[in-house]
């Protein structure tokens, strides 16, 4: 019988999810490694050089805990992984919004199957490397931020709920990365301390979304080349190569001149129409968000003054959020910001504690 009991850690065989393992073997956890293989590397190919998610890292995860010297499973979540993130992925886009695959990817699929295995296993606890810290409040647990500002992931863990914040603990959310990759270092482990880290989505390995959507949709382009752009007052500007191809507060990449900066206001998916303006057109002084999940607190009964982000590592700005039916979620800024794009998360925070979040529907 282990010291703490058994804990099930997620492991992608980086620095941060081998710390992790690591760390909570030395203070006497039963660990289990877990790897989730999500991609099918015959239909990603030579396209994908380094992705977090793939083959070798996998095989990576498993000899680091062979090493270390606890059991560790690989589980085949590719079909859930194709239905729920990349499928879905195609369809924002498609319906002209601009999704954050990794939000879904971490609530359903990881945390997900996480949770299955933990059961299956009878693992009390499961554990990642993210960088975040979860606290409880009246029976309620929720994320704050944590203490590597520059690389805290609370963003990306919003929809996580009551029930999986109850039995996840983050070691890494009062360590800073220097000090991660320290500590891989000083035991012996300096190729992982080293590696590198990839920033692109997972199944979009060289950050072409509009490559991708070609390859996944037949046609794509005798479709829908020869959209048109058009201004603020409906004049016809030109022709675009389908409104699938732009997001909002796009100004590159846009092959149209008009004699000044022009950037993506509006995205009209039905008719195939991007709308142009200038750049003070983007400015936004609120938005709707639906799909919410409430952290902190179980609702919001009149309104919060909160800290919102629209995107990650931004500084966030200052709001009042307060609920507008059932559904919806209404936040007003204090100030304009632009750049919002239905599909993209807003994540609202007191202090440095995530009071909820939702999927933005629409600005204002």
């Amino acid at each position: 019988m282990s010291k703490f009991g058994k804990i099930l850690v997620g492991m992608s065989g980086g620095v941060d999810s081998t710390v992790t393992a690591m760390l909570l073997h030395e203070q006497g956890y039963e660990v289990v490694g877990i790897t989730l293989n999500i991609l099918d590397y015959n239909y990603v190919g030579e396209r994908v050089k380094n992705p977090c998610c793939s083959l070798e890292s996998i095989m990576g995860a498993k000899e680091i805990a062979e090493f270390i010297g606890f059991k560790h499973i690989i589980i085949d979540v590719k079909k859930d992984f194709q239905k729920k993130v990349v499928s879905k992925f195609v369809d924002e886009y498609m319906s002209g919004r601009t999704p954050n695959p990794c939000i879904k990817c971490n609530s359903e699929i990881k945390w997900g199957e996480m949770t299955r295995q933990a059961d299956i296993l009878e693992c009390e606890k499961i554990a990642t490397g993210h960088y975040s810290n979860i606290n409880e409040l009246n029976g309620r647990f929720y994320l704050s931020k944590g203490k590597d500002k520059l690389k805290d992931q609370s963003y990306f863990l919003w929809d996580l709920n009551q029930e999986t914040l109850s039995r996840t603990i983050f070691p890494l959310g009062n360590l800073t990365k220097p000090e991660v990759r320290s500590i891989a270092f000083t035991r012996g482990h300096t190729t992982v301390a080293n590696k590198q880290e990839n920033f692109d989505i997972c199944f979009v390995p060289d950050n072409n979304y509009r490559l991708f959507l070609k390859e996944n949709i037949p046609d794509l382009e005798s479709k829908f080349n020869g959209g048109k752009y058009i201004d603020l007052k409906g004049n016809v500007l030109g022709e675009h190569k389908g409104y699938m191809h732009y997001t909002i507060g796009q100004r590159k990449g846009l092959n149209i001149a008009l004699g000044e900066p022009m950037y993506v206001i509006n995205i009209d998916a039905n008719n195939n129409i991007v709308t142009l303006g200038r750049r003070e057109s983007l400015n936004k002084n609120g938005l709707f968000v639906k799909q919410i999940n409430m952290m902190k607190y179980a609702d919001i009964k009149l309104s919060l003054n909160v800290n919102t982000m629209v995107r990650y590592k931004s500084s966030g700005i200052l709001s009042k959020v307060s609920r507008f039916d059932s559904e919806k979620l209404e936040i007003e800024f204090e100030a304009n910001i632009q750049g919002i794009a239905p599909g993209q998360s807003a994540v609202f925070y007191e202090g440095d504690d995530v009071v909820g979040g939702g999927i933005i529907d629409e600005s204002f």
